[in-house]
């Protein structure tokens, strides 16, 4: 049988990939890998980007999209064994990129590279890779390089293990609950988890911590100790405070060494902490920079927020009899509130978003602004549900190919949680065979599945994160950037990376947009105009609360990663930060740090404030479409094409600031996000 992972296929062979074919087919890539690092790194070994890229970034290629295919099977249909082949080869992938990274025969060689024979794009690239040689101890000597490579192999493994004590604490809680207990749950919600029990051959209903279910119940039960009992198992997930058998899930020790690692890594390079090292190559300078900007923030949105509790509590206590509403009451109050104050509720607008319809106005929009098509394609995957589309433009040629995504959109049991974007392979002139690769993303989601034979129905925030992830997928596939290092995504500053993803949101609020999204899951009938104006009217609800509900994340994640002592328990630290930005109050048993996957698996240490920081871009982008609507109410083509070329199209080969101001014509300012959440001074 031949080894999937290395058939040279356009695309991977998610369908036939096994746990068996991980080690052996990681071991001959890796080989093959560092034999091309021993050529080009050879003394007589020519100092050019294009020799050196034919031979070794051609090679750490096919090892990255290969460890790619299989951590992305990891993430969405993981099963014991391949976990088990996964964590076998992930010291070994982690101790090579981060050999390559601090090679200081690379290291010279890159040196020796005359910029002057390089082109806009290839500088761009050579400028990333000389900061990153630094940043990856290619300058450590002696005893500081070799902790220095331990800890990159440590800091993976714990990383992994993190995710998959969040993973699998999510996924080992289940509670069959009787009918009366579910009171207030809608009917699609109650279906789901009824056909989940039965599945199992179990009475009753089977409710879950995964999102599609949880938040409902929340949202929706009238029992207050339901509720009560999964609030407290959702949010003592993987931590010292869950209950029974979960406990062996337990992150805490993993958090510790974690940041202890990572601040030993910061010291190591001659930073303070890991906060600096973290904004080395974002558009923010300094962690005080951020940590005030974060402040000014919560400043502007603190009396919003306060008016949005003491509207909850008033509503709770007139309106529920709840006189003093607990931690699990809020989003079942809010829920009741943002009924009776603008007479609709999330699952009465939920019908008018059934996914295949939500799927293709998004399609009709990307089309519109952006001058391309989405067509249905084919290639193997590793679900039944997942589809696959491509992007052409046309010219006058005919079709030409832009990128390729897959699309995973259910959520189910294997698949962690949240919602994200990931490259399969980037556009790139290739070296070696001089062909431009088109670039090809994952765009994964966890909604609800169909029921009764109905399509699945999203829920508003359900479409705004699908607008969400699809920016991230167009910033990476709609690039004319044809260096690798710098195409797409790739050499973007991290805290600008969320400015094509929230800006895409913009849209799920648009009338002449949502009017051709929308259908009746019945009737077909498209969404009416009254209850679009609630649901305008509503979206800046908690607006206040939820923005100091960011902030909460990202000063704690700054903090934590600059002042905070890792020996220390992290939990004094959330309150400090809690007693000086929340407006509600929390559990004294609350962990929700211990499945915090954003900071401590997923790359954004010390750059949550990011989510943040690219809001004041997006929205800045944002009015430029506002100031140029047509006659009709839909967005100017030509203000697309002008975003399109300044900001999607240039990718990292230009700093971040350069391309927004290409297409403002000036620095961003806070006003247009402050007005767009209804907290602009009147």
């Amino acid at each position: 049988m031949s080894n999937p992972l290395l058939e040279s296929s356009d695309l991977p062979l998610f369908d036939r990939i096994r746990p068996a074919d991980v080690g052996p087919a990681i071991d001959i890539l890796l080989t093959g890998a560092a034999e091309a690092l021993e050529t080009v790194t050879a003394p007589d070994f020519p100092a050019r980007w294009d020799s050196i890229s034919a031979v070794l970034d051609v090679a750490t290629e096919k090892l990255g999209t290969a460890w790619g295919a299989v951590s992305h099977l990891n993430s969405v249909a993981d099963t014991p064994e391949l976990r088990a082949a996964y964590n076998e080869s992930l010291p070994k992938v982690t101790e090579f990129w981060t050999r390559l990274g601090a090679d200081e025969r690379l290291y010279a060689k890159y040196k020796a590279i005359d910029p002057a024979t390089l082109n806009v794009e290839q500088r761009a690239a050579w400028d990333h890779a000389m900061r990153n040689f630094v940043l990856s101890g290619a300058e450590l000597r002696g005893e500081d390089k070799l902790r220095f490579a331990k800890i990159q192999e440590r800091s993976a493994e714990l990383t992994q293990k993190f995710s998959e004590n969040a993973l699998d604490a999510t996924d080992a809680f289940a509670y069959y609950a009787t009918a009366e207990e579910l009171d207030g749950v809608p009917q699609d919600v109650r279906q789901a988890a009824r056909s989940a029990a039965e599945a199992e051959g179990k009475q009753g209903f089977k409710l879950t911590l995964k999102m599609p279910c949880y938040l409902p119940v929340m949202q929706f039960a009238a029992s207050s100790a339901l509720r009560e009992k999964l609030y407290r198992a959702y949010v003592t997930r993987a931590s010292d405070q869950a209950e029974g058998d979960a406990i062996r899930f337990d992150n805490t020790a993993n958090i510790s060494e974690i940041l202890a690692l990572r601040k030993e890594e910061a010291q190591l390079l001659g930073y303070r902490n890991f906060g600096e090292i973290s904004l080395v190559p974002k558009m923010a300078h300094s962690p005080q920079q951020v940590i005030d900007f974060l402040r000014d923030l919560a400043h502007r949105a603190r009396p919003y927020a306060e008016k949005d509790v003491a509207d909850l509590r008033a509503f709770a206590r007139d309106e529920l009899g709840l006189a003093d509403p607990q931690p699990w009451d809020w989003a079942y109050v809010s829920e009741k509130l943002k009924e009776a104050r603008y007479a609709f509720s999330e699952q009465e607008v939920k019908q008018y978003f059934p996914a295949p319809k939500v799927l293709a106005g998004l399609f009709k929009i990307v089309e519109t602004l952006f001058d391309v098509a989405i067509r249905r394609d084919a290639a193997p995957v590793w679900n039944p549900a997942v589809e696959f589309y491509r992007i052409e433009r046309s010219t006058p040629q005919g079709p030409e190919l832009v990128g390729q995504f897959y699309l995973d959109q259910p959520a189910r049991s294997g698949k962690r949680g949240g919602a994200w974007m990931d490259d399969v392979r980037t556009r790139w002139l290739r070296p070696d065979n001089h062909r431009l690769q088109t670039p090809v993303a994952h765009l994964v989601c966890n909604f609800a599945t169909g029921v009764d034979g109905k399509p699945a129905l999203l829920t508003h925030d359900d479409v705004i994160t699908l607008f969400h992830e699809t920016g991230h997928g167009l910033h990476h596939m709609l690039t004319q950037v044809n260096e690798r290092d710098v195409s797409g995504i790739a050499g973007v500053e991290w805290d600008a990376v969320e400015l094509p993803s929230q800006f895409m949101e913009n849209f799920c609020w648009e009338w002449e947009v949502l009017k051709h999204m929308t259908a009746h899951v019945d009737s077909g009938e498209p969404l009416p105009r009254a209850l679009y104006d609630k649901m305008i009217a509503a979206k800046n609800f908690q607006s206040g609360m939820q923005t100091l509900r960011q902030i909460e994340f990202s000063l704690f994640d700054m903090l934590l990663h600059t002042e905070h002592d890792p020996k220390a328990d992290i939990m004094p630290l959330l309150a400090r930060v809690r007693a000086e930005v929340a407006v509600l109050p929390s559990t004294p048993y609350s962990r929700s740090a211990h499945t915090f996957s954003h900071i401590f698996a997923g790359g954004y240490a010390a750059g949550y404030y990011s989510y943040k920081w690219a809001e004041v871009l997006s929205a800045d982008a944002y009015a430029a479409f506002e100031e140029t609507m047509l006659a009709d109410g839909t967005p100017n083509p030509e203000t697309g094409r002008r975003y399109r070329e300044a900001i999607l199209e240039a990718g990292g080969a230009r700093p971040a600031m350069e391309s927004f101001k290409a297409f403002r014509g000036r620095e961003p300012q806070l006003d247009a996000l402050l007005r767009h959440q209804g907290m602009a001074q009147a």
